[in-house]
């Protein structure tokens, strides 16, 4: 459940302190929505649901999920303050989109002008790659490794700095790199230990050795 607030001409300082460059020029070719309000866990769309809006992240963090076969959730993907998500192929959607905390998110329809696949491009292209090293992490790294990759990715997104908000729960970053709830709680536990991390806040990790980090993730 949401509520609509009033629609605003720039985005929060949030949003412009890890926006993307390629955010404005689509905005630039879209028909921004005023902001919607998601309390934490509610969807935004539905997996099956019909494609076609983009959508931008506000503040707070929003999961791509999906479900598999025998009903487990595997996360593909997490959005924060500045990102875009929602690119599919095809007409409906493949995941479905889930706000993981308390989160402002802004639907992005397209205006009819020609330049509006221009603008999308880099962003898509982007999410691509993002994705596919997000399979490289899964396929090829033992679980300290993927953690080690996880941290400094939030770290790059949030604007390379070493204390990084950590929005998510423990079983989200479980279903995001494939590894079970204990897998992680004990992997973090031991980054600690190493003083690798500090975990001043439940919802806040600190990169105290970002070497140590970087040869963890090789």
């Amino acid at each position: 459940m949401f509520i609509q607030t009033g629609f605003r001409q720039q985005t929060n300082s949030s949003a412009c302190r890890t926006m993307s460059p390629d955010v404005p020029a689509l905005l630039a070719h879209t028909c921004p929505s005023a902001v919607s309000l998601y309390t934490p866990n509610s969807e935004i769309f539905a997996q099956g649901e019909r494609a076609g809006p983009l959508y931008l992240v506000e503040f707070g963090t929003v999961r791509i999920c999906r479900l598999t076969a025998d009903g487990r959730r595997q996360i593909s993907a997490f959005h924060f303050a500045g990102e875009v998500f929602g690119f599919e192929y095809g007409t409906e959607h493949h995941f479905y989109a889930e706000s993981v905390d308390s989160s402002g998110i802004r639907v992005l329809r397209p205006r009819l002008d020609d330049m509006m696949a221009d603008a999308i491009l880099p962003l898509a292209l982007k999410s691509l790659t993002r994705a596919q090293e997000h399979l490289l992490v899964l396929g090829r790294q033992n679980a300290a490794e993927k953690m080690a990759a996880f941290l400094l990715d939030l770290a790059d997104r949030q604007g390379n700095t070493s204390v990084i908000d950590f929005s998510m729960q423990r079983n989200d970053i479980a279903d995001y790199l494939g590894l079970s709830f204990e897998t992680v709680s004990r992997i973090l536990t031991r980054l600690k230990l190493a003083k690798v991390i500090s975990i001043p806040h439940v919802k806040q990790i600190e990169m105290l050795d970002i070497e140590a980090l970087e040869d963890l993730r090789g």
